[in-house]
């Protein structure tokens, strides 16, 4: 009799995973997600940041158009403001009396006009800027109708991952005053004629 040995192989395949597997799965799945949440809060807090210069821009564009209105004013150096210390970072509005021109009958001057221009500038921008404030003063001392005007809007933006250590084109005098943080600055330099 013949006796025939067979060897009998079995293949092993492999059904499923091992947990090994899933955990870095897990880990990786999670490394993107957490990726994906940072650009998204960046993706939201943006448009609100760029509004807040674009609501700059459109204030000093404003004060500027003003000030081409009354040049006189502007070469009396009467549209200088330096920051408001006093109440800093304030909203409350700077009342505009009947002394800065208040248009009920009273008959302005170019400096009661100047004084009227620039405390409206500054409620418009600590109304719609946070913690806003600003500085316009004129390159050249004197100052002509020829010189340049400088305007500063400043203004705080909430704490984010974006903030920078720049001074944003601040001026010194804000940039000292208020340290933490630092403020944003949109800088405008033009010429009335």
């Amino acid at each position: 009799m013949h006796i025939k040995l067979t060897m009998n192989t079995y293949q092993s395949t492999q059904k499923g995973s091992s947990l090994i597997e899933v955990l870095i799965a897990i880990l990786i799945l999670s490394l993107g997600l957490l990726a994906m949440g940072g650009m998204l809060s960046i993706g939201v807090l943006m448009p609100k940041l760029s509004g807040y210069r674009a609501t700059a821009t459109n204030l000093a564009s404003g004060h500027v158009d003003a000030m081409r209105a009354n040049p006189g004013a502007f070469a009396d150096g009467q549209y200088s403001a330096a920051l408001n210390e006093t109440s800093s970072w304030s909203s409350n509005a700077i009342p505009v009396s009947s002394g800065n021109c208040s248009f009920t009958g009273t008959k302005c001057t170019a400096q009661t006009l100047a004084a009227a221009d620039t405390n409206i500038f500054r409620n418009a921008v600590r109304r719609e800027l946070p913690a806003g404030d600003i500085v316009v003063r004129c390159s050249t001392n004197p100052c002509t109708s020829v010189s340049f005007g400088e305007i500063w809007v400043i203004w705080k933006e909430p704490a984010s991952v974006l903030d920078i250590n720049s001074d944003d084109t601040c001026p010194a005098t804000a940039l000292s005053v208020y340290t933490n943080p630092k403020p944003k600055c949109l800088y405008v330099r033009f010429q009335i004629q």
